[in-house]
């Protein structure tokens, strides 16, 4: 193992680990407050607090599953790259980052939708 590959390696799990754990954190409890600083913060989720709690809950159990299906998937890439060229590594560390990244933004379209699905435009829960 070289210094390069275990960088990369330590790298591509970053993400998975953070969804991981932060996930775990808004699922069990959303930020006490609604804030623009922390948190799942989008017009539809700062409505109101159970659109916030909803809000949490709702991404902190995708993120927890994308991480958790993440994770593996990007050890067992990584170790197939083990004593490559560092370009090979390089390539596939960026790559999985960038997918990595991509999953984290997509995750926004389900939570908006179960939202929109839940609370009206005022943030009440619908009935």
């Amino acid at each position: 193992m070289n210094g390069f590959w275990l960088f990369m390696f330590g790298t591509t799990l970053l993400m998975p680990l953070t969804m991981i754990g932060f996930g775990r954190f808004f699922y069990k409890q959303a930020p006490k407050e609604i804030q623009s600083t922390f948190g799942y913060r989008t017009g539809r989720s700062m409505k109101s607090r159970e659109a916030w709690e909803f809000a949490h809950n709702y991404c902190g159990k995708l993120w927890i599953v994308a991480g958790g299906i993440m994770l593996p998937v990007s050890v067992v890439l990584m170790l197939l790259v083990n004593g490559k060229d560092a370009d090979v590594v390089g390539d596939l560390g960026s790559a999985l980052c960038l997918i990595h990244v991509a999953i984290m933004i997509l995750s926004i379209i389900p939570v908006e939708m179960a939202l929109k699905r839940t609370f009206n435009e005022n943030g009440e829960r619908l009935k």
